[in-house]
């Protein structure tokens, strides 16, 4: 048995912060809770982004909503992408329970229930305020990473973004980009050969083949316009709460293309729009992404290049990303390396399989003197985890297995009349919900070729004129000659004439 008093010494010692903290629950020995051994995380240093992992029903969804909760009552806005419709419920309070009374009891801080500001938002066809991108913003480079086209197809695409932008042609939805990609390949080849060089029909075609493929998972919901601002994710409320955004994201768990589109569009938004924020005590924004690994899932190596270069860049405007999945083997080194916080609750080893990803698991928190990390990993309870957090200089606090802290609001789904009050109330819906569709590349370029078939028409038309023109001219040519000829024949044919010849000849001969 371990020293109780010098754990508590060392999870304190640990743990203690000058600036604003958020209390995540209680440090655990030997299967206890130590009363007023308090897990901390720094406000200052969560822009250092996070995981949260474990197995299935271990209290992962319930770590996300805890951490969420307690960002807005600090005044910091929340993005949360709810994959399984179960945290719409934040915007309820709790109805409490004698259980979290007790489980509060043992960590040794008071339970308070309450409601949070919350955003529902969506993709798809769900209720909620629709976030839109258009494919000019999405730009080439982010839109060969999705497509994971070749790098000939990439340049391609290049040069199309490049027309548009040279042609005034807008490039809104998925429609208008498939428009300037088959007037490249027909109508306008010739065009653009002269300035931007012969473009390929093969590589043209691959392409849009590519681009139906992702309108086939929904994609053409999300590109057009009214574009989402992301500033309208850092809204507070009159209270000084941070208002939560949920993401509604239950019918696009089998389209892991549209959602690592989205992700993908939202965090380079986010990066070129957010200003600098340096070495502030508390960040802009928080994101959460459930059911992390489909974002990695089938994802090509440019497209994971893409992920890693947003994931190191992103904090330095004050943004943190926190992962949630099943297992941290689900989320690329390169990106766990990035990780300051990590939330590992139970793993199960059913398989060689399994503990083998529980020793790797163990290697990646720090090594301490009062745990065996892999025989923990498959000891914990439900709502129980090893924490790893980072202090306000950014070293790595002491490992603990730590009682975690109820949610303050409904650990359920807003009941459908709930919803529906939530939706009605939304200040964006009017902003964001009606579908706009002005007038655009697609547009555009069917009117051009509207107008150069026209002028075909009547420049084949004026040949045909002119072809019947010549052909009367020659016809009525060709009867006059034939009119004189006739004529001359029956002048030399005549009886006068005859006579007239045949005297003159009689004379010559006398």
């Amino acid at each position: 048995m371990a020293d109780k008093q010098a754990f508590f010494d060392h999870i304190n010692a640990g743990n203690t912060t000058k600036g604003e903290a958020i209390t995540l629950g209680a440090a655990m020995l030997d299967g206890e809770t130590i009363t007023n051994a308090l897990v901390k995380v720094p406000l200052k240093t969560l822009n250092r982004h996070g995981l949260i992992a474990g197995a299935t029903g271990t209290g992962k969804t319930k770590t996300l909503q805890v951490l969420a909760e307690n960002l807005s009552e600090k005044g910091i806005p929340v993005l949360l992408m709810d994959m399984k419709g179960d945290l719409s419920g934040i915007a309820q309070p709790s109805p409490g329970h004698a259980k979290i009374d007790e489980r509060h009891e043992k960590i040794g801080i008071p339970f308070e229930a309450k409601k949070f500001p919350v955003e529902i938002l969506t993709i798809s066809d769900q209720g909620g305020v629709r976030m839109r991108a258009t494919v000019s913003e999405f730009g080439p480079v982010l839109l060969s990473r999705i497509l994971d086209v070749s790098d000939t197809q990439a340049g391609i695409i290049s040069v199309i973004f490049k027309y548009c932008d040279d042609n005034k042609l807008p490039l809104l939805d998925l429609k208008d980009f498939k428009s300037v990609l088959q007037y490249a390949t027909n109508e306008g080849k010739e065009e653009l050969a002269k300035d931007y060089g012969r473009i390929s029909a093969a590589s043209t075609g691959a392409i849009l083949r590519k681009v139906v493929a992702l309108e086939q998972q929904g994609a053409d919901l999300f590109f057009g316009e009214k574009s989402f601002d992301t500033d309208d994710l850092l809204r507070v409320d009159e209270n000084g709460m941070g208002y939560i955004n949920i993401i509604r994201l239950t019918d696009i768990q089998d389209r892991p293309s549209l959602f690592s589109t989205f992700m993908l569009s939202l965090l380079a938004e986010i990066y070129a729009t957010f200003p600098e924020q340096g070495d502030s005590g508390r960040p802009e924004l928080v994101i959460f992404i459930d059911e992390a690994h489909l974002i990695f899932k089938q994802a090509s190596k440019a497209l994971l290049n893409q992920i890693e270069s947003i994931v190191k860049l992103i904090r330095s405007k004050g943004v943190g990303l926190y992962f949630v999945t099943q297992n941290p083997t689900d989320v690329p080194d390169e990106v766990l390396s990035q990780l300051g916080l990590k939330v590992q609750h139970a793993l199960r080893a059913f398989t060689a399989k399994d503990r083998k990803a529980i020793k790797l698991t163990a290697e990646n928190y720090p090594i301490s003197e009062y745990y065996k990390t892999d025989e923990v990993l498959t000891s914990l309870g439900i709502g129980e985890a090893l924490v790893s957090a980072l202090s306000e200089k950014g070293i790595p606090t002491p490992l603990a297995a730590t009682m975690l802290r109820a949610p303050m609001s409904r650990m359920d789904v807003l009941e459908d009349s709930e919803l529906t009050e939530l939706l009605n109330g939304s200040k964006l819906s009017e902003k964001y919900n009606d579908l706009i569709d002005r007038e655009s590349a697609y547009e555009l370029l069917t009117k051009k070729i509207e107008v150069a078939e026209q002028e075909e028409v009547k420049e084949k038309a004026k040949k045909e004129r002119e072809a019947v023109k010549k052909s009367s001219s020659r016809s009525s040519k060709s009867r006059s000659s034939r009119s004189t000829q006739s004529t001359l024949l029956k002048t030399l044919s005549s009886p006068t004439v005859i006579r007239s010849v045949l005297g003159i000849l009689g004379k010559m001969m006398r």
